[in-house]
């Protein structure tokens, strides 16, 4: 019986285990995001196969502009660090081409993932279905949170400024932790992983091909003076 029991619960911790790792390794697509702030970048990339339509209009917003002169409202140390809604949240004026796309919400897409540190969470209100730009970037674990926001990328780069921003001046208002300064997203910009290895290539291939075209140059001199 006591021999039943432990393989049971070994069972039982590889099956955690497994579920644990299945959640850490969801594939991340190839567009890579960064968010230029007054405390550093952070970096981010999508992942489009647990949350396709939220990752669409997400990135739609990135290429947009949306998010430039928008700021971090809210910087709860050890919990979230959450992004404005870009209506109301920029410095700057939306064009009608943002504004359009801002005001659209996304169905809740809620997965198995986790919220652990690092993971990019959409903001919401009591609709499931009221996502719309504001979403929050997990400073901790978070299980609470699982099942009921929907998660649609992670940090790739930048945990250094996050820690930056855990370690500033905050004030309480109702549930919110929020910074006494702002902390502003001054400037993004994307690029696509698999293209910037095919530009390496093609740039390594290049001093290739004049390094040759040098060496046949020096024979030609030889030989042919």
């Amino acid at each position: 019986m006591r021999k039943t029991t432990t393989w049971a619960i070994l069972f039982l911790n590889f099956l955690l285990l497994l579920l644990r790792v299945s959640s850490e390794e969801s594939e991340l697509g190839s567009a890579r995001v960064v968010f230029q702030t007054n405390y550093g970048d952070i970096e981010f990339g999508f992942y489009p196969s647990v949350a396709p339509k939220t990752v669409d209009h997400m990135f739609k917003l990135v290429r947009l502009g949306c998010f430039n002169t928008n700021h971090f409202f809210r910087v709860d140390k050890g919990f979230v660090a959450q992004v404005a809604d870009v209506i109301g949240g920029r410095e700057a004026p939306l064009n009608d081409e943002q504004r359009e796309e801002a005001e659209k919400t996304v169905v809740g897409e809620f997965s198995d993932v986790k919220h652990v540190r690092g993971i990019l969470s959409m903001g919401r209100y009591a609709d499931p279905n009221s996502a719309s730009s504001s979403f929050s970037i997990l400073l901790g674990d978070a299980p609470h949170l699982d099942g009921e926001y929907a998660i649609f990328g992670k940090v790739t780069k930048g945990d250094e400024t996050l820690r930056k921003l855990e370690q500033l001046p905050t004030r309480t208002e109702g549930i919110f932790v929020m910074p006494t300064e702002r902390i502003t997203i001054l400037s993004t910009y994307f690029y696509d992983t698999k293209m910037e290895a095919c530009d390496l290539e093609r740039s390594i291939l290049k001093r290739r091909l004049s390094a040759s075209l040098v060496e046949v140059e020096k024979q030609r001199m030889k030989c042919f003076p």
